[in-house]
């Protein structure tokens, strides 16, 4: 999984890119199919945002959670990324609803 973490009016520093790839990595763990992730830390005054958007196979996954503090929006990213990577693994990976991508990978 290539990791892409850019920072729009705040400076990404060391601590902040060890804590969203420690995060992110649960992911990486789910599902091995993730291809890569762009991660976009911002902050509007009091407000800061934070979105990543994964690409997986087949499928463009975006994310954004707003919070007063940046930890807290890289936890809730971290959340609810790993929810909806887990609920695109088990509707196109199980063969129970169809399985298109076992059936395409078993064909090739």
């Amino acid at each position: 999984m290539n990791l892409h973490l850019t920072g729009h009016h705040v400076e990404v520093t060391s601590s902040i890119r060890e804590y969203v790839t420690a995060k992110l990595g649960r992911v990486g763990r789910h599902f091995d199919q993730v291809i890569d992730v762009n991660v976009i830390l911002s902050v509007d005054k009091l407000d800061r945002k934070v979105e990543a958007n994964a690409h997986v196979p087949g499928k463009d996954i975006f994310i954004e959670c707003h919070h007063a503090d940046m930890y807290a929006a890289i936890d809730n990213l971290a959340d609810k990324l790993d929810r909806q990577i887990i609920k695109y693994k088990n509707t196109h990976f199980n063969p129970r609803n169809g399985g298109d991508a076992i059936k395409h990978h078993t064909e090739s």
